[in-house]
């Protein structure tokens, strides 16, 4: 796990502060538009396949490869920048990335053979990396961890559904490939509101006065099992979700549009889990609610996969999702109050990425292989197992955080 190592201060009482951006409206535009590129070839990808395997005539193997090739350039980016996202610079490295990414959305409109198609879509990759690497350890930054999260969450998903419908729309009445120019353009816009990023890491004051400059708070290197874990976490989640649909036709028994009103809504509803998590952290532990927010996830996957009644499929979506943001809200603020400087959750981000893409093709080999009675197990205790390093991770957020609260004045004696 990751060990926090707090740098000597210079005199006088240890106790420190965190001196942190306030979390504007500025800001939290920011933190949206960054973390929604930032996703966007995960979120996105399907329609992004649809459109290779249409204009290109590709099988289901060979879009998919092209799609594999973006997510994994943008797992692996975000993760070697991290540390770099780490110091101050992230609105250049942010617009850096956009433009970037512009480029490749641009160079995807206009591919007409797979080559240039499978380039494109690499530097697509390399740009959204960049701009979700500095988005994301921005976030350590802010003043509220836990809200900061909660609405960089909250806000994704909102823009991430009116992309969900802007890109096929622009693909059928603008022809083929338009779709990436919907992306292109959105790169833009995203340019003048990453301005207000917090551009450095939070600093720490020291408490007594005259102490001089100020210095990092804490700096936290993730460690490979960390790291492994989240990938799987998410490759688990992601991989079930690729599947979701299946399940809830072959299973169940109901209708494509009745699945897909399902899903839809479980996304919608899901967003309570983003409220839920914070709160449930401040009211009873942030430990011991998110051990309760992995295990109701790791049960709802499984009925979601094993069931064949709809009102249970309905019910497990539901419960299934809201529980995933939950989660993913209480890992982000865990490592934003252990890494003041945002490379945890930038190196955080790029793993969960890594598995998003990883996951699809994972649980469809299991599926293929096993049937649906294994891929349960198998995402049941994978979803546990590799909840292990996360927690044990809240447990030393949560002692950093008590040793960089203002220890309380002692009580004047009374004559």
């Amino acid at each position: 796990m990751p060990r926090a190592r707090h740098r000597p201060h210079l005199v006088g009482n240890p106790v420190t502060a965190r001196r942190t951006a306030v979390l504007t409206l500025g800001v939290a535009v920011a933190l949206v538009a960054g973390a929604t590129l930032g996703n966007g070839g995960a979120n996105l990808m399907p329609l992004f396949v649809d459109d290779f395997s249409s204009r290109f005539a590709l099988g289901d193997s060979g879009a998919g490869l092209v799609g594999a090739v973006q997510l994994m350039a943008t797992a692996v980016v975000t993760l070697r920048l991290a540390g770099r996202a780490a110091r101050p610079g992230r609105v250049r490295m942010a617009r850096t990335g956009l433009a970037v990414a512009c480029a490749g959305f641009v160079g995807a409109t206009v591919a007409s053979d797979l080559p240039t198609l499978i380039l494109a879509n690499l530097v697509i990759g390399g740009g959204l990396g960049a701009v979700y690497a500095a988005a994301t350890a921005a976030i350590a930054a802010t003043d509220d961890a836990d809200k900061a999260s909660a609405v960089t969450i909250v806000g994704t998903v909102a823009v991430t559904a009116l992309l969900i419908m802007a890109v096929p729309a622009a693909n059928h009445s603008l022809g083929a490939g338009t779709g990436f120019l919907v992306m292109a353009l959105w790169c833009l816009l995203a340019w003048p509101l990453v301005r207000s990023l917090p551009d450095g890491p939070a600093t720490a004051t020291p408490a007594a006065a005259g102490t001089g400059a100020e210095e990092p708070v804490t700096t936290a290197t993730p460690s490979w099992v960390l790291l492994g874990a989240i990938a799987l976490l998410w490759a688990v989640t992601q991989g079930a979700w690729a599947y979701a649909s299946v399940f809830g036709r072959e299973h169940t028994g109901m209708s494509p549009s009745a699945v897909s009103v399902v899903l839809a809504v479980s996304g919608v509803v899901a967003l309570a889990g983003a409220v839920l998590g914070p709160a449930a952290a401040r009211r009873h532990g942030r430990t011991r609610s998110l051990a309760a927010f992995i295990t109701a996830q790791a049960l709802s996957m499984a009925a979601l996969v094993l069931t064949h009644d709809p009102v249970l499929f309905t019910v497990a979506a539901v419960l299934w999702q809201a529980c995933q943001l939950a989660v993913l809200v209480q890992t982000l603020a865990a490592a934003a109050l252990l890494d003041p400087s945002g490379r945890l959750v930038a190196s955080l981000s790029g793993a969960s990425a890594l598995g998003t893409g990883i996951g699809p093709l994972a649980a469809g080999a299991v599926l293929d292989t096993a049937g649906a009675g294994a891929l349960s197990v198998l995402l049941a205790l994978g979803t546990l197992v590799a909840s292990l390093p996360p927690l044990r991770m809240t447990v030393a957020s949560a002692a950093a955080d008590r040793s960089q609260q203002p220890e309380p004045a002692p009580l004047a004696k009374t004559p």
